[in-house]
């Protein structure tokens, strides 16, 4: 299982890119989010996801982790597949697709291609308390840099903070100041913990 491909875009379109590294030309499945991110880069590093069938390998990529997780929750749900998922976030941002789903705005999914009143009300009521458990993290998620709230988690826990506690205080400093080193984040969270 690949976690992400980081290479040269070699070739970039709204549905895919290719990626060289390794010597390898990688062709990636991207959203309209994705592309946008991506467009006018020489060098990108896309979080992947793969699926394999039995008459293809395929490979999703997306620019941020959130939108992986995003992708995810949504091929859990019973009658959609990969290729819908891409449709669904190649037609709302990831925030705005979160908060149709919180809102249980029906109308919003059915607007999609290829999604149906069934299909969107599935949607809703096998996504929400997903969603809405982690509706904190995606507001952190859909920063540039995750990764500042990933290391500061990390170490927290190894000193021995409690997980939650550590996520609150974490997620709280970045809401109030999202470009914070992650050393900043770590010692501010002492401070406060």
């Amino acid at each position: 299982m690949f976690e992400y491909i980081k290479g040269k875009i070699v070739d970039l379109k709204p549905a895919n890119v290719v990626l060289e590294s390794g010597f390898i030309g990688w062709f990636i499945n991207i959203s309209l989010n994705s592309y946008s991110q991506l467009n006018g880069k020489s060098d990108a590093q896309l979080f992947i996801h793969e699926v394999i069938r039995e008459d293809a390998h395929l490979l999703y990529g997306f620019a941020e982790a959130s939108e992986r997780e995003l992708f995810r929750l949504l091929v859990s749900v019973s009658g959609i597949g990969s290729n819908t998922a891409m449709m669904m976030l190649s037609s709302l941002s990831p925030d705005d697709l979160c908060d149709a789903i919180m809102k249980e705005n029906v109308n919003a999914l059915k607007g999609i291609k290829g999604i149906g009143v069934k299909t969107a009300q599935r949607v809703i009521i096998e996504l929400k308390d997903k969603i809405g458990k982690r509706s904190v993290s995606y507001q952190i998620f859909s920063l540039p840099d995750n990764t500042v709230r990933i290391e500061a988690l990390s170490a927290l826990v190894m000193l021995g903070f409690n997980k939650k506690d550590a996520e609150k205080t974490i997620d709280k400093i970045l809401k109030d100041v999202p470009q914070t080193p992650v050393e900043l984040v770590i010692k501010t969270a002492l401070k406060q913990l």
